[in-house]
């Protein structure tokens, strides 16, 4: 097992990341509760750190917030004057952490509950899968406020909703609610309020039994696939195909199929 009172994770705990594993999950939790978990540089730095060196045992990891909300965007009481140059470096470094959770080794959950607002979406869409309560709200105020997003989220939250919700979103400060959120596709699961983090745990505790080289084609493969053009689409499938079905794993794994000792797909409840 990983020690998790190592320098790294004790100074990720200092900027407000605390991480545990249950058993192959690691859960990562926002503890700024006091600021709605608003997200400041060094939150950014510490979630960057956990996710570039999870314990090797962990085989999903889920994110949620303390306290009554997931996040509510960036601490705008240290937002510092910066010139272009500045400005732009800082974004990247934004990329950097959220690229660590969406482009890392494990599929990420992420918890929401309460706001899940500017930055706090940017980080949800860095997620893999997003399991909402019923208290969640989105919005992206940042248009409303003379700013633009710059962690990723005009990338990443297109592609969940489309370039025309986020505009009237940014627009408009337009906010969605719980059930608005899954209709549109910010969140895949929808669950009674007080219970994202117990079902987030599940999934992500069942993605953990995948055989890992699966996972990480869905992670790393199966985005890219999805935007290149269709021919290059099928030669990648083809080659991500191979390769996981030659994983020793996923031979086992079929052979326990034929053999009739795996579950069959059963209909759902």
């Amino acid at each position: 097992m990983t020690d998790l009172h190592t320098p790294l994770f004790d100074r990720a705990a200092a900027h407000g990341i605390a991480l545990e594993m249950q058993g192959a999950v690691a859960v990562v939790r926002l503890c700024r509760p006091a600021k709605r978990n608003a997200l400041n540089d060094g939150l950014i730095e510490a979630l960057r750190d956990v996710f570039q060196n999870l314990p090797a045992e962990a085989g999903a990891a889920v994110i949620h917030g303390e306290g009554s909300h997931f996040c509510a965007g960036l601490d705008l009481s240290e937002l510092k004057e910066r010139d272009a140059g500045e400005g732009i470096h800082h974004s990247r470094s934004w990329h950097v952490a959220l690229n660590a959770v969406e482009q890392g080794r494990v599929p990420v959950v992420a918890a929401l509950h309460g706001a899940v607002v500017g930055g706090g979406l940017e980080l949800a869409s860095a997620c893999h899968i997003r399991v909402a309560d019923e208290s969640t709200f989105y919005a992206l105020p940042e248009g409303t406020r003379g700013i633009f997003v710059g962690g990723g989220g005009s990338v990443r939250v297109p592609k969940l909703i489309g370039a025309a919700r986020m505009t009237d979103m940014m627009l408009t400060g337009r906010v969605y609610n719980a059930q608005e959120g899954e209709r549109v596709g910010l969140a895949q699961y929808l669950v009674p309020t007080g219970t994202a983090l117990t079902k987030a745990i599940e999934l992500a505790s069942r993605i953990a039994t995948n055989a890992p080289l699966t996972n990480f084609a869905l992670m790393h493969a199966l985005p890219r696939i999805a935007e290149q053009p269709a021919d290059h689409g099928f030669f990648t499938e083809a080659l991500i195909s191979s390769i996981a079905q030659a994983a020793p794993e996923a031979k086992s794994r079929v052979r326990a199929f034929l053999e009739g000792k795996a579950a069959k797909v059963r209909k759902a409840d």
